[in-house]
This record gives structure tokens, C-alpha cells and sequence, in this order.
């Protein structure tokens, strides 16, 4: 009996093409989620306030930045609140959570939450005695 003659099958055609393709995509959108979540940042600082459009939640995410710095105007104190705890869909973009962004140490000291904070920037880690908040223009925080 003869061998059963066959075609390749389309995994073996086509498949490492396909895996190839995938993951350069892949990384293409993680240079662009990179590159917008940087230019976000930019305009943050430059214009010191809220720029839109913003990335999204899962943008910021897939860049590597996890953490956004957020600054009370009552008692003037920065702090950053982690991307991934946020129970929000991952397409909000992040201007959109200014709006629920307390202070926890004003909020106690009135009993109530108390919104005063606004936005700075996207961070990749937190703030800490090496990595310190980020300024607006030199000589202002």
C-alpha cells in the first residue's frame, strides 16, 4: 500500500508567518501606547493641567505605566494610586478619573470625601525617596 499523499496543512504553510506578524504587532502597540502615554505625560507638565485626549487605563498598562501621581490642592501632597486596582473598564481614558480622586487625608479631616485632587502624570513606579514627584516647570511643584 502507498503513503497517503497530502498537502501541507495551513499551520505548516502559513503558521509561523502568522506568529511572526502577531507578535510585531504586539510590540508595535506597545511602542505606541508607550509613546502616547509620554506625550500625555508632556503635555500634563507643560500645560499643568488636564490634556485630552489621554491613553486609556490599558494603555497606560500595557506601557508599563502602572501608577498615576495625582496632587492635593488642600495640603499639597503628592501621591500615586495604581492603575490595576482601579474598578473602572480598561477603555476609561485616565482624564476621566480626575473626577474620583479624593484626598484621604483631607477626607479625614472633614469626615467626608473631599475632592481636591487633580492629575500630574503617568508613572512607572511609585513615589519614593528615589523616585520623587514630578514637577511642573523648574522651581514649582
Amino acid at each position: 500500500m502507498l503513503p497517503a499523499m497530502g498537502t501541507k496543512s495551513r499551520e505548516t504553510l502559513y503558521g509561523s508567518t502568522i506568529r511572526a506578524s502577531a507578535e510585531r504587532a504586539k510590540i508595535a502597540r506597545q511602542n505606541a501606547d508607550v509613546l502616547a502615554c509620554e506625550a500625555w505625560n508632556y503635555r500634563m507638565l507643560g500645560y499643568k493641567g488636564p490634556a485630552q485626549p489621554s491613553p486609556t487605563m490599558g494603555d497606560a498598562l500595557n506601557a508599563g505605566f502602572a501608577y498615576l501621581e495625582v496632587r492635593c490642592h488642600g495640603c499639597d501632597t503628592h501621591q500615586t494610586v495604581a492603575l490595576d486596582v482601579i474598578r473602572r473598564p480598561m477603555a476609561t481614558p485616565v482624564h476621566e478619573l480626575e473626577r474620583y480622586m479624593r484626598c484621604k487625608d483631607c477626607s479625614q479631616v472633614r469626615g467626608y470625601p473631599y475632592k481636591r485632587s487633580h492629575l500630574v502624570a503617568l508613572r512607572q513606579q511609585k513615589i519614593s525617596a528615589q523616585n520623587s514627584p514630578a514637577v511642573w516647570w523648574p522651581g514649582e511643584r
